[in-house]
Order: structure tokens, then sequence, then C-alpha cells
């Protein structure tokens, strides 16, 4: 192993000791009854079974009525509106008939929802997409509640589906658990093409009925959207955890090979129960090296900074302390080896036939910075993950790729990278901690020392540009108020093409702001995820109009460049909406998740460390707070990094 990747390694394990053992105590227990006592359901009262399989196909009855065969839950996220959902409208019985015939049965457990980032994006709704990965959490507990099932196979995709599948089948970490993926759809008009008809668009040179055609032909059938935005960072990370079968996370819908793996899919979740030979529950499986073997390839890729978020929250759920600091001590040594939109010009489709997943896992492995000693829904050891899926005679067969990539300018072995370092950097300074994506801007754009022009809401930033008030100056846009606290931490993705404008004219343009922008964020510099955040007192409230700022991406600072005396003297401009005023589109129904979100360094989310509950360990993350109160107000800020960092 390289030695830096195996310190920060044991340095997770270290200070997650504490939690880590609850969590797993916990797991254990559970898992040591489930395979004393057989199928969970065969435990529960007559009624209460008899509600089990009331509306069960009479093929099924018998073996739901027995305490022989294992029951596999089936929780889905299919919608018939989004496109990386809608495949998924076909898998249940797929997936019912694969258990069948492993010698188990299945059933829909619940359902989650499904959001999409690219249709709220600008708009009300997107300011309840981050709190709904821990709806989603939510939700799949309630369908894993029942206490029917030994397995669960979770169908998910896209941006904080998976990523809330993932937290709420770890409160169940004594069942075995795999991910199913529905692939990404074929590839459409080319990303520099879309990306340049945006540009257009905002600079008025093409009209709204050219711009969604370009849109209708990048995202024109069913599957993933092709760039490598949030929801393909969450299928690559799935398959180097070992939650996906080997290969099947970029195979194109409605294909045989996706069929066929699909079905195997079925068949494995019966063969590692408590029941089988293979017992493989999702908590232990997902421990400290499978957590950096995720934070690994998300560097390695150029993955969505929405993992600087996720990924925290996902680690917490299974008793595991990672932080930002964790991950810029990863970014050192793990070289960049991808160039996939909006890195690069390439999409999933070809990263896949430049050798995907298996190539750089492989070549990862050979170096040093992926643990091969961990668990997998294919077995113990992430070599299995060297091996491609295809059909011989109609049957589904593995075959280890030995080859290197096909394409050199879309996938490089860790011996001639892209660049040295990953493409994700975390920024320190007065402004407080923030998360800086770097991968797709250019060299000369990572260091800029300009006034700030500060905004409160996206929109007047948008209005500004429409006006010509940004022509023909440098400044760094501030957008605050855009935090878990003050409004869900919305996206800004939509400032992306007007400052990329202004960025191709000349003028040396970035971002500084406490919300987020997006896994498809191109060529701006910005520094996100500013944490603490304007709503909790964070600094980035104290700026003021033609404040200098200086963003340095390549030496990880970000400073205001006014004396400490004065920022001393000022107090906070502007302020968050207030529960009266955010209300429409439902938000008004999420007031108490803006009260209870934690820091974006914390995972922005509303959950504890699972086994942060032992009162040796102190309080878990997103511990509540008083209605109306902010968490600096309450002291819970100081109150959550001791015990974080205790």
């Amino acid at each position: 192993m390289n030695p830096v990747i195996q310190e920060i390694t044991d340095r997770i394990a270290e200070r997650s000791r504490a939690s880590r053992t609850v969590y797993l105590d916990r797991v254990r227990r559970a898992g040591e009854a489930a395979r004393a006592k057989g199928p969970a359901r065969a435990h529960l009262g007559c009624a209460n079974l008899a509600h089990g399989f009331a509306a069960a196909p009479a093929e099924d009855k018998p073996a739901l009525m027995g305490a022989a065969k294992p029951g596999v839950a089936i929780v889905t996220s299919y919608n018939d509106m989004l496109s990386a959902h809608q495949p998924y409208e076909t898998y249940p019985p797929e997936l019912k008939a694969a258990v069948r015939r492993a010698g188990g049965v299945a059933q829909v457990a619940g359902g989650v929802p499904a959001m999409c980032d690219g249709i709220t994006q600008g708009r009300a709704g997107m300011e309840l997409s981050l709190y709904s990965r821990d709806v989603i959490a939510m939700a799949t507990a309630i369908a894993l509640s029942h206490d029917m099932f030994d397995a669960t196979l979770l169908l998910g995709v896209c941006d904080k589906i998976v990523p809330g599948l993932f937290i709420g089948a770890l409160h169940f970490g004594h069942l075995p658990a795999i991910f199913v993926p529905a692939g990404p759809m074929t590839s459409g008009l080319p990303n520099k093409v879309k990306a340049r008809t945006r540009q257009l668009f905002a600079e008025g040179k093409v009209g709204r009925g050219e711009l969604l055609e370009a849109e209708a032909k990048s995202y024109h059938s069913p599957g993933t959207c092709t760039f490598y935005g949030t929801a393909n960072s969450n299928q690559a990370l799935m398959e180097v955890m070992g939650l996906h079968l080997p290969g099947s996370t970029f195979v194109n819908p409605h294909t045989e090979l996706r069929h066929a793996l699909t079905e195997a899919a079925g068949r494995r979740a019966v063969e590692i129960t408590a029941h089988g030979s293979e017992y493989t529950p999702l908590g232990e499986l997902v421990d400290e090296k499978a957590i950096v073997n995720a934070c690994v390839a998300l560097l390695a890729t150029g993955g969505s900074t929405n993992h600087t978020l996720h990924l925290v929250a996902m680690a917490a759920a299974a008793g595991i302390v990672l932080t930002w600091d964790d991950l810029a001590c990863l970014s050192k040594v793990v070289p960049s080896l991808t160039r996939i939109y909006p890195n690069g010009q390439a999409d999933v489709n070809h990263f896949r036939d430049a050798g995907g997943m298996q190539v750089l896992i492989g070549d990862l492995l050979d170096a040093g910075l992926l643990h091969e000693d961990v668990l997998t829904v294919a077995g113990r050891g992430l070599s299995h993950y060297r091996s491609a899926p295809a059909l011989e005679d109609g049957a589904l067969v593995w075959s280890e790729v030995k080859g290197g990539s096909a394409d050199l300018d879309v996938l490089r072995p860790v011996a001639d990278p892209f660049s040295a370092d990953g493409g994700i950097h975390m920024l320190e300074g007065n402004l407080g901690r923030a998360v800086s994506k770097v991968s797709a801007v250019k060299q000369e754009h990572l260091v800029i020392e300009a006034p700030a022009k500060v905004f409160d809401d996206q929109l007047d930033l948008l209005r500004a540009f429409e006006a010509g008030e940004l022509d023909g100056q440098d400044f760094v846009a501030v957008i605050r108020y855009q935090g878990p606290s003050a409004n869900g931490m919305p996206e800004l993705h939509k400032l992306t093409p007007p400052l990329a404008v202004l960025l191709d004219r000349g003028q040396r343009v970035a971002i500084v702001t406490d919300g987020r922008m997006s896994g498809a964020s191109g060529k701006v510099p910005a520094a996100i995820h500013l944490s603490p955040e304007a709503a909790d007192g964070g600094p980035i409230a104290l700026v003021r109009e033609g404040d200098v700022i200086r963003l340095d991406s390549a030496a990880g600072t970000l400073e205001l460049l006014v004396p400490a005396e004065e920022l001393a003297r000022r107090t906070p401009g502007g302020r968050p909406l207030s529960d009266a005023e955010w209300v429409g589109t439902g938000r008004e129904l999420f007031a108490a998740f803006r009260r209870m979100a934690g820091h974006a360094e914390q995972g922005a989310g509303v959950f504890g460390i699972s086994g942060a509950e032992s009162p040796h360990h102190g309080p878990g993350l997103g511990f509540p707070v008083e209605a109306g109160s902010s968490h600096l107000e309450t002291g819970l800020a100081d109150t959550v990094r001791a015990g974080v960092n205790g």
C-alpha cells in the first residue's frame, strides 16, 4: 500500500474507534441472531406475517408462509419522469424471478423519492434537493422496518438517491445489500456542443428553441445523463466499494447484458444472506478501507464535489468519521486519471469503452492506491473488480481485463496521469473552509485576486449579468445564505454559463459561496461549501461590496484581504429567509431540516454518527437545535466539533 493511503486509513480508524465499535456491536448481534433463527419473517406473529404476504402472487405465498427461503427486499427509486430511473420499471419482476430461481423470495418493500437536480436547477425545488438525501434514507429505513427481509436490493442512480439509500441501508447493517444500476443513456449531442450552445444562449446569440433542441439531443433516452456529474460519480463509487456486481456500472439500459446483470444481482442477493455460505452484511463491508477506496476513486476520476458532503454523511452512517482533511491529504497522492466531461470532452460511454472501471481499479490496485483486502458483494478482494462481464452463448461470464487504456485521451495509467494530484482541493483561510474542484479549471485561472461582488440570491447575479453590470471587470462573486441552514444548500449551476461567458471574454472571475455548485460544474474557479455558512454567522456574512478576495486553489487558501480589526467591527450583512418567507414548492414542510442540518464539513445532514449515541463518544452530527436558533447561537458547532474530534 502507498504509505500515505495507509496512514490516512489508520487515522480514520483510530478517530472512529468508539463509534465504529458501538455500530459493529449492533450489526454483529443482529447478524448472529439472523444466522441462528433463520429467515426474519418466520419470527413475526401470524397476523403480522399474514399482512406481509396478503397481496403476494400465489406462487410466492407458500414460500412467504414457510420458514426456509430467505426474503429479499427491493427498495426502488423508480419513476417514469426521470431518464435515469425509468429503466427500473421492469426490474422488480426480473429480480423477483431471479431470486425465486435462486431459492429465495423477493418483494418490493418500498419506494423512495427521486428528484432531478437537472429539472430544479435555479428553481425553488432545488432547495429541497440536499434534504431529499435524508428523506430517502428515512424512507429506506421505513421500507426495511417490517422485519420481513434477509437481504436488500437497492435501485437508485442519481445525486441524492444513492447516498440516501446507502445511509438508510446501513442502519440495517446486518442485512447484505447490492446496488443494482440502470446504466447510462447512449451518447447524444457532444458535450462540447451542448456547453457552447448554453453559452451562446446566455449571450443572447441563440434563442430558446435552439437551446431546447440542443438539450433534447443531449438528454434523449432512458438512462443516466452521460456527463460525469454526481449520478455517475455515485455509480463509480458503488463499484469501487464492491456494492455493484463487477463491471455492471456503465452498461446501457435495455440491453441483453444489462438484463443479465440485473438477474445476476437477484441471484447473488440470495447467496450472501445469513442463511447462505457467503454471508456479507453491509455494515461489515462498509469499513474504513472501503470508505478510503471511495475517496481515492472520487479523486482519481475528478468526480462530483457533492461527494465531499455525501461521503462524510455516508461514512457516518457506518460509525466512521471522515473529514475534509482526509480528502485533502488523499488528493495530494492520488493522481487524476480520467478526462470525462466536464473535466474533458468524453462521456461515460467513452470512458467505459476505453477500459472503464476495470482498467481504472486494476491500475490503482497495482499502484497501491486502493485497498485490495476488502469485503465485496462478489467475494473478498477488490481484485474481483478487474473483471468485466460479457455474454457467451447467452451465459453471463466475467473475464479479467489485462490490457491498459484503449484511449489515453480519456483514461490514463498512474504512471502517466493527467495531473499528479486529485481534482478536488480543500481551501482554508479567514473566510473559513471550502472545497474547490480544479480538474476542469485552466492553470492560469487557479489563482485570482479581485474585488467582491456580493449577492444574497443567485437570481440577483443572473439579473446583473443580463443588465451588463458585470461586463469588463474582474471580480469574485460572493453568493451567500445558500448553506444547509439557510435554504437547503441548492446547487448554483445556473451561474456557470454566464460566468463562463465573462471568462471567455478575458475577465478574471470566480465564485465563493456557502452553497453547492454541481458535479457538472466546469471551468469557472469556485470555492464552494464554505463553512461556517452565513446563516450560522460565518465570516462570509461580513464581506462587503468591493472587498478584495484572494482565491488560490493551487495553494489551498481563501482569504478576505481586510484587516482583522476592521472585520471585528463589522456586523453581518444580509440575512437568510425566515420560515414565513421560505414557502412554496413544499419548502415550508422542510423548515425543521434547516434548523437541524449539520455543517457542510459534517455532511450537511440531520443524522448523527452511528454509534455516537454512546455516552462515551459525545453527540453526533446534526444534533437538533431550538426553533429559530442558528447553530452558532446555541453553541452547537463547537459541541459537534468536540464530539467528532474527540
